[in-house]
């Protein structure tokens, strides 16, 4: 009987691959969500144009149309070229995380390659968002001290724009945060854990 319970024990397959594959499914839908995080806040922020009739004076020879657009700010035109870096990387990573759940040991290999870039696009893609926020906070309330003046009073459709492709690009941040968590948990299953208890 002893014999035999054992090679049942022995028979049984272990819980750890359907672990590793809710880990490659929780990465594959996080990689995504970044490709499509990215592709919403671009998408967003380049249709951000609106023209206005303003002026100093509200007499006609005074008054001038402007249109206002994202390519008009250094900190837009950085945020939409790192977004479409991170919507890409997304696509690209998404793609390859589907690949290894066909071949599960690949994961592994994978993921210690990623988290490389998967750290360094986090922080690109904060860099991008805190600059593009700033820009549209100016845009919003004004600065009084330095005589820059509000617009969204006036561009009401651009500060929406902005404002939704920022959030996006939050979003988008606290993915890759979760992701890079994801990934660094993942790892640390690998790590051999040496018993030192006799």
């Amino acid at each position: 009987m002893a014999s035999t319970a054992t090679e049942v024990e022995k028979a049984a397959p272990p819980p750890m691959p359907e672990a590793k594959d809710n880990l490659v499914v929780a990465d594959v839908v996080l990689r995504f969500l970044v490709f499509a995080s990215g592709l919403a806040a671009v998408l967003v922020m380049v249709t951000s144009k609106e023209t206005q009739v303003v002026g100093q004076i509200p007499i006609p020879p005074f008054l001038v149309r402007r249109t206002a657009k994202f390519n008009h700010s250094p900190a837009f035109v950085f945020f939409v070229a790192a977004l479409s870096v991170a919507g890409l990387y997304g696509l690209f990573t998404t793609l390859i995380s589907l690949f290894a759940l066909s071949k599960p040991g690949s994961h592994t290999r994978l993921i210690s390659h990623f988290i490389i870039f998967d750290v360094l696009l986090l922080g690109i893609t904060a860099a991008a968002t805190g600059a593009a926020g700033g820009v549209a906070y100016i845009g919003l309330k004004g600065n009084k001290h330095v005589q820059w003046n509000k617009i969204c009073h006036v561009y009401s459709d651009f500060c929406k724009h902005i404002g939704g492709s920022v959030a996006v690009s939050l979003f988008g941040s606290v993915v890759l945060a979760l992701l890079i968590l994801l990934s660094v948990r993942s790892l640390s299953k690998k790590i051999p854990r040496h018993n030192h208890s006799h």
